[in-house]
């Protein structure tokens, strides 16, 4: 099962979800509201050279180009 990041638009609650199956209905923990949105993770992308970590740290080489001299 994946694990999906949303945030709350009621309380601004960020949180996180196991999600069993595609439209599966979500709620956020602290206020129980269903209007949340599903956040695009943040933590890694996957290019030719392996995962590197997105956010900053990563010169950003693969995929045809490389901005930091490698």
């Amino acid at each position: 099962m994946p694990v999906y990041e949303y945030v709350c638009h009621a309380c601004d609650q960020a949180f996180e979800k196991y999600v069993r199956a595609w439209g599966e209905a979500v709620a956020c923990p602290r206020c129980e509201g269903s209007d949340v949105e599903k956040q695009v993770s943040r933590f890694a992308f996957a290019g030719e050279g392996g995962f590197v970590p997105s956010g900053g740290g990563g010169c950003g080489c693969g995929r045809g180009g490389c901005g930091c001299g490698h």
